[in-house]
């Protein structure tokens, strides 16, 4: 049974949970909500499946909203319990920091169940269905289904843009504009006409007629200019259908029975999002100044440099072990005891224990002399 003091922590920081969630996927939503626009403008996504496409979006990223809000309402919520001396009211009562852990634990566990279940289920799930959208609206452009004439075109994450003037009776392009990003220096392509081919050890590309290829960097004097009659523009490489899932569309059991470093590190991720709910629970009530006569600036931007430093690592960690950067056998979570011990030594020399120390050890040397 929850105590009062319990149902009191717990009630103050959940409410403070529940408006920074809610502004967290507010500020989510508005920007993949802009994010899909940009893709149906430019023709990469289809209209009919634009809500679709941003529901699942908001349900992968989910998993990565719940630790940073827990945090910040932990903080919040204590910060205003110590501006309004009810933390040193519970100390007088003889309630320590020990009853107030074990009600942010009891908003955690629930949290980090939550967490879980996005990160390890739907985030996969949610990653998998968006692929394939992309790739069925991907296969629906290159068989130039629904092209419009006098719109920009994009594909391979906008690396290859082009734009088609008109169309013929033939479904042919007329009046070709294509840059492509991909290569070093920048290629600019113009043709009077061309048409799509997909299929076979080629894989997918454009043929294009009559027309000139420009090499160079714009603004710059040095330009290659070749004259065409037919050239061919491979577009993407065929590759087995395993190849070209994403691998944050694999499920979690796949990643466990897996081998592959890389597949250790997406798991080890995965993991870092419902175990981070109790490291940031740790550290929470030790940033918090349990006196208002106290300043809470140092503690303050302590708690920000924790904050960034904590999900800036999480991202460094996943990329230095799939790199080699570092050991296998430290994987991906090491980040977590280093943000808490260097918290807590950091608050060592202003905590009350030290200050009794260093006062015993002034009574000591001068009893010693």
């Amino acid at each position: 049974m929850l105590s009062l003091l319990d149902r009191y922590l717990l009630g103050e920081t959940a409410k403070v949970f529940a408006a920074i969630i809610a502004t967290l996927l507010l500020v989510t939503v508005s920007m993949l909500f802009l994010r899909t626009l940009e893709q149906v403008s430019l023709g990469a996504l289809g209209n009919t499946s634009m809500l679709r496409f941003l529901g699942l979006q908001v349900l992968r990223d989910s998993a990565s909203l719940l630790p940073p809000a827990f945090f910040i309402a932990a903080l919040v919520s204590l910060g205003r319990l110590a501006r309004d001396s009810e933390l040193i009211a519970f100390g007088a009562c003889g309630i320590g920091p020990g009853r107030l852990y074990r009600s942010l634990l009891l908003l955690a566990l629930p949290l980090a169940l939550l967490t879980g279940w996005f990160s390890l289920i739907l985030q996969p799930y949610a990653s998998l269905h968006i692929q394939r959208i992309e790739d069925a609206q991907q296969e629906r452009a290159t068989q130039v289904v629904g092209l419009q004439p006098g719109r920009f075109y994009q594909q391979q994450s906008g690396a290859v843009t082009f734009y088609a003037a008109a169309l013929d009776d033939e479904r042919r392009l007329r009046q070709l504009f294509i840059q492509d990003r991909r290569s070093d220096p920048p290629r600019l392509i113009l043709a009077e006409r061309g048409f799509y081919q997909q299929g076979g050890a080629a894989g997918e590309r454009i043929v294009l007629e009559v027309g000139r290829r420009f090499d160079g960097q714009a603004g710059t004097a040095r330009f290659d200019v070749t004259e065409f009659d037919r050239y061919t523009l491979l577009l993407e490489q065929e590759a087995p259908v395993e190849e070209r899932r994403r691998r944050a569309a694999r499920l979690t059991v796949d990643l466990i029975n897996s081998p592959a470093l890389p597949d250790r590190a997406l798991l080890g991720h995965r993991l870092a999002a419902p175990v981070s709910l109790f490291a940031l629970a740790l550290i929470a009530i030790p940033l918090t100044n349990l006196s208002p006569r106290q300043r809470d600036s140092g503690r303050l931007f302590l708690a920000f440099l924790a904050y960034f430093a904590f999900f800036n690592l999480q991202r460094m960690a996943v990329n230095w072990m799939q790199g080699g950067v570092s050991p296998p056998w430290l994987g991906v979570l090491w980040y977590q005891p280093l943000i808490i011990a260097v918290v807590f030594g950091a608050l060592i020399p202003g905590s009350y224990w030290s200050r009794r120390f260093v006062e015993r050890m002034r009574r000591w040397r001068r009893s010693a002399r």
